[in-house]
């Protein structure tokens, strides 16, 4: 396999260790309501899922809508956590570094919404990495992850065509949709199910710093450094 020209990046739990902030923010959210789950649970139950997915699941559990407010207060309170505890992903600076040292590409691309990724990697020092335009969310596209609508999307802004193009996730969902967007994808199984990573389609890594050996950009051209 040739190394990409481009590297696409989920965000949470790829590059910022945000996953269990929200999901503990989420299970007590949620049990106040009157669903009682755990912070597990609550991984396992909603991990990759858009929030208006979330919001249905939860109100058709509960027999009733969600308060008018539900999504807006989650986010506040998600929002204060981060500022107080989140932290970046060990080894994700040294991935994004060797991908542009090696002459490619990168960019983010979440199912969370813009806002969301600008605040979590400005306050990891991440957003610095990035390109300004290089930062995609799932609000931008008709369906986002399984469906492959928002790595197709990055990937042609960015200017490359998929079989260019490898993608970092930690979710099935994200690798179901790498794959159906016909892009290479490494699976980051340090804290998600590796086996279902796996089952959906994804070479396993342990770190996130193994990313440009196992992309193998180290025998890419050299045509110059990629600028940020």
């Amino acid at each position: 396999m040739r190394p990409p020209s481009l590297v696409i990046f989920d965000c949470d739990g790829v590059l910022v260790d945000s996953e269990r902030i929200s999901n503990r923010v989420l299970a007590a959210n949620l049990t106040s309501l009157g669903i009682a789950i755990s912070t597990k649970e609550s991984r396992g139950r909603y991990q990759g899922l858009l929030l208006a997915d979330i919001a249905a699941r939860a109100s058709a559990e509960l027999g009733r809508p969600l308060p008018a407010d539900w999504a807006e207060g989650y986010e506040r309170e998600r929002d204060v956590a981060f500022e107080a505890e989140l932290a970046v992903v060990p080894g994700a600076r040294a991935a994004i570094e060797g991908v542009l040292a090696a002459g490619a590409r990168a960019c983010v691309a979440s199912q969370g919404r813009l806002a969301k990724t600008r605040l979590t990697l400005g306050l990891t020092g991440l957003r610095e990495l990035f390109e300004p335009d290089a930062l995609f969310s799932a609000e931008s596209v008709p369906r986002g992850k399984p469906h492959p609508d928002l790595f197709l999307h990055a990937a042609a802004a960015m200017g490359f065509e998929p079989h260019a193009t490898a993608v970092v996730e930690d979710s099935p969902s994200g690798v179901k949709a790498a794959r159906a967007a016909q892009m290479r994808v490494l699976g980051y199984s340090a804290d998600s199910d590796a086996e279902a990573l796996r089952e959906a389609g994804a070479e396993l890594i342990c770190s996130m710093s193994e990313v440009p050996a196992r992309l193998r950009l180290s025998d890419r051209p050299r045509r110059g450094r990629s600028r940020v």
